[in-house]
């Protein structure tokens, strides 16, 4: 396996290779995914991945990432969907606290950035309460991610002075946006995990304020070889959806910024799913693809 350098953190303690302590404790790495090119990931990261004894990963962590970690790491597949499962959360906390108290180094992998939308808080909040030891590691994270290989900046001078992250649902899995208004002036909105409820949200986004005029775009399996970027309005995006076959994670991205991706489109999926990057797996694990992998019941 290539070798990594090694970076101290400004105390001098190597914060990538150390590992249990000496109560014999292991610790957690949260790690952010990205969105699902494994060149978005930070060295950091790789590294982390390279070192763990297992991986907890979720479902929206590509295979390319996954390809990163070493065939002989145990991968431990926690995939929930969000509101439909929701007490696994609990059995993830589970997992990663009884895997470091036997002394593992445990990377909790999580698509895009660990601190949007991704539960990382409440999974740290676990682990203080039970005395683990724990870092972090930002990650892309689909907004971010997915607008930048669109083609559609989040802000631009001319058309957007500011940017709202949303997410589609509440903890109670409802389709819920609240009453504030969304028109608000040169701002691009960016909502998380609602492809499955488009239509209502194109109707939500009206009746808070937006025009249905107003350019929308929503973006597939972002960062892939499977991107897919359908264009629109709130007014017509739902029957453009509609019409085609789309599969999941799909993000919405609403303003006048979705327009320059006539201009600024740059990355179109190649159709061959994570295949371009069969290099940099190779060089950083020596191996390929084909892990044990457990799924939690």
């Amino acid at each position: 396996m290539k070798e990594l350098p090694v970076y101290l953190n400004r105390t001098g303690r190597d914060v990538l290779v150390d590992g249990g302590d000496a109560t014999g404790l292991g610790e957690v790495y949260l790690v952010g995914a990205g969105p699902g090119d494994p060149e978005l990931l930070t060295l950091r990261a790789v590294r982390l991945l390279q070192q763990a004894d297992v991986v907890v990963h979720d479902r929206l962590v590509s295979r390319a990432v996954l390809d990163l970690v070493s065939e002989d790491v145990e991968r431990i597949f926690v995939g929930k969907q969000g509101f439909r499962d929701g007490h696994r959360q609990r059995r993830i906390n589970d997992i990663m606290i009884e895997k470091a108290r036997q002394g593992m180094r445990v990377a909790r992998l999580k698509g895009g950035d660990p601190f949007v939308f991704g539960r990382g808080g409440e999974e740290l909040e676990a682990l203080a309460n039970a005395g683990i030891r724990f870092q972090v590691v930002p990650g892309v994270t689909a907004a971010t991610g997915c607008a930048a290989y669109a083609g559609i900046p989040l802000t631009h001078r001319e058309h957007a002075q500011s940017v709202r992250f949303i997410t589609a649902h509440t903890r109670r899995g409802r389709l819920d946006l609240g009453r504030q208004r969304l028109d608000v002036a040169g701002e691009t909105l960016v909502l998380y995990m609602g492809l499955t409820h488009v239509d209502q949200l194109c109707s939500e986004l009206q009746r808070l304020g937006q025009p249905e005029t107003r350019p929308v775009a929503v973006v597939v399996q972002g960062t892939t070889g499977h991107q897919r970027v359908i264009e629109g309005t709130l007014a017509t995006l739902p029957s453009r959806v509609a019409e085609t076959t789309v599969g999941s994670p799909g993000l919405l991205i609403v303003g006048e910024v979705v327009r320059l991706r006539r201009r600024l489109a740059w990355f179109e999926g190649t159709g061959t799913g994570n295949a371009p990057f069969p290099t940099l797996v190779q060089a950083l694990t020596g191996t390929p693809a084909g892990n044990k992998r457990v799924e939690v019941a």
